[in-house]
């Protein structure tokens, strides 16, 4: 019995340890929305962030193209999250733009785009995909079935690869920017 209640004020120490050296940060908008949360503890730390540009994916943004502006429930259209711990960690980055041009000619642009990253898997999918399957041996990115009018390009790994979806909007097009690199065990997270 003595043990046990030496286990558990040990454990309560620690954990209190821990919560007292963990700080939170967060910066508002002008509106009083939150702009940007940095969580650190000694387990690891969270990053979110609303700034962010088609730079922090990798990519130009496309001539003219414009940053979708929140949706009607006020949510953004751009993200950079970053998740970090022991030995393991996720980045993630996407945009939501709109052009007034035809999906076909964004597309094309994004196609030169990402070729510097490697060889271009085409995909025609009704919604995007940024799946991470980690029961797979392989780390090849793939086509997850459906077919649809919108053009996704990836360019990568199953742990860092770099996704452009185009899909047709009006008479223009709505596109997504998105960038994902995971570290760590197995990259599995």
């Amino acid at each position: 019995m003595h043990r046990t209640r030496v286990g558990v004020l040990a454990c309560g120490l620690v954990l209190g340890a821990a919560l007292s050296s963990c700080s939170i940060n967060v910066q508002k908008e002008k509106g009083g929305q939150d702009k940007q949360v940095d969580i650190k503890t000694p387990l690891g730390g969270i990053h979110v962030s609303k700034d962010a540009d088609a730079q922090d994916v990798g990519l130009a943004a496309y001539p003219g193209a414009q940053l979708k502006p929140k949706d009607s429930s006020g949510g953004d259209k751009s993200a950079n999250v970053n998740i970090s711990g022991f030995g393991f960690g996720l980045k993630v980055v996407a945009l939501e733009y709109h052009s007034d041009d035809p999906p076909a000619k964004v597309a094309e642009f994004y196609r030169d785009q990402l070729k510097k990253y490697g060889s271009i898997l085409e995909c025609h999918t009704g919604h995007l995909d940024v799946s991470m399957d980690a029961h797979r041996d392989s780390h090849e990115l793939t086509c997850n079935g459906g077919s649809g009018s919108n053009v996704e390009l990836k360019v990568g790994t199953q742990e860092n690869q770099h996704i452009v979806e185009v899909e047709p909007d009006g008479k223009g097009s709505s596109f997504s920017l998105v960038y994902v690199h995971t570290h760590g065990k197995d990259a599995d997270i």
